[in-house]
């Protein structure tokens, strides 16, 4: 890991001018809930990342980290002060291919509020699962394009272990007294590849249409845990996995549909699973100062194909039977401003979600981000909202880029 790191400051520094970019942000929260978990929380957060393009070369190095103010003020912690690598890489582009060697954070998907088959990266544990947080995957990618369409072939490289908060933070999973085992319990080796085939392409003769089929053979990106004690140990088991992703435009609606089902291999704690998502856009003409109001609706669909495996409860799954109904408002302004929300109703377990989000800029250097939610979970059953109670929010965030 040093090595590589140090090739990428080594190389960028000595042959051609390093673009950077990054950030410092203040991240804060408060919760209604009082009990054993902190009311507030405020995270500083920092970002840089440098770049270098030279012809058809180029690299990229991107470091975070974050310092959680309980952490060094509380003598209760919340274990979510850390430094980690985003990225670090070096890419070549040919004329009809493309090669890829190092850590890198890959996105798929369409839909808004959760994306089925975005499963290449794991999640950062440690903070608001409510936003996107990647972690960087070690992997290599050979890419070949056609005229509309390209092929990939990436095989990551190292599965990775997961890390939690301690039980003081609102998000953690953990109740006081307990602990997640720094170990990773797998099938085979964590070394043991994980290969990927994807195909996507665009069509746009008659509508636009983006597509996109990926197979997975390795270990799926749904874990799940066993307790002993007072510590749990999580599980990573090996799937064939079959997924896509879709986008049809039509005048001004945008439908969506994401797909996967797993085949488990060996592993009999698991059930082999279908996952199906869709959803649909409607963009309202444009008024006269340029603003436009999106409205959003989805369906999340989640089912085990065995009744005597683990449920979607057992699996932490949230989006089981799910449907989203929102509303995007986008002024177009110079600031980029924009607000989303809407309200995700369990149509199985009884819960409601309520969130809304506004962001903006101003003096192109500063961005603000403000949200409310309110969660109102199952009294039904122990679903993760249920674990974490009735919940009042509000959130800002404030960061300077350069």
């Amino acid at each position: 890991m040093k090595k590589l790191i140090s090739l990428v400051i080594l190389g960028t520094t000595l042959f051609a001018e390093v673009q950077t970019e990054g950030f410092v942000g203040l991240d804060s929260q408060s919760y209604s809930q009082k009990d054993a978990k902190h009311s507030t929380n405020f995270t500083l957060e920092q970002q840089l990342k440098l770049s270098y393009e030279d012809g058809d070369f180029s690299s990229v190095l991107e470091v975070f980290a974050q310092e959680d103010y309980a952490d060094v003020s509380n003598t209760k912690d919340n274990d979510r002060t850390f430094a980690r690598i985003n990225e670090v890489y070096f890419q070549y582009e040919f004329e009809e291919d493309r090669v890829l060697l190092g850590k890198n954070i890959r996105f798929w998907g369409a839909l808004e509020v959760n994306n089925l088959v975005d499963v290449f990266n794991i999640q950062e544990g440690r903070n608001d699962p409510t936003r996107t947080d990647k972690i960087g995957a070690y992997n290599f990618e050979y890419t070949h394009y056609f005229e509309e369409s390209e092929f990939s072939f990436i095989t990551k490289l190292y599965e990775q272990k997961n890390k939690i908060s301690a039980s003081s933070y609102m998000y953690s999973t953990l109740q006081e007294g307990e602990s997640l085992n720094g170990t990773l319990d797998s099938e085979k080796s964590l070394y043991r590849p994980n290969v990927y085939l994807t195909y996507n392409g665009s069509l746009s003769d008659d509508y636009a249409i983006d597509y996109a089929f990926i197979y997975q053979n390795g270990y799926d990106s749904q874990r799940y845990s066993t307790k002993s004690g007072s510590t749990y140990t999580e599980h990573a088991y090996l799937v064939n996995k079959f997924m896509t992703y879709n986008t049809l435009v039509v005048d001004s609606t945008l439908y969506k549909i994401e797909f996967a089902y797993a085949d488990i291999l060996d592993d009999n704690t698991v059930s082999d699973y279908i996952n199906l998502g869709l959803g649909v856009e409607h963009t309202m003409g444009h008024f006269e100062d340029g603003s436009e109001i999106g409205l959003i609706g989805e369906y999340y669909y989640y089912h085990t194909l065995k009744d005597d495996k683990l449920s979607d409860i057992d699996l932490a799954q949230s989006f089981q039977n799910d449907l989203f109904l929102g509303l995007r408002y986008s002024l177009n302004d110079v600031s980029d401003s924009s607000a989303v929300g809407g309200v995700i109703l369990d149509t199985q377990y009884n819960e409601q979600n309520y969130y809304v989000e506004y962001e903006s800029r101003f003096f192109d250097t500063f961005k603000v981000k403000v949200d409310a939610r309110y969660i109102e979970p199952s009294t039904s059953h122990n679903t993760v909202f249920a674990k974490q109670g009735r919940q009042h929010r509000f959130g800002f965030n404030i960061s300077y880029h350069f």
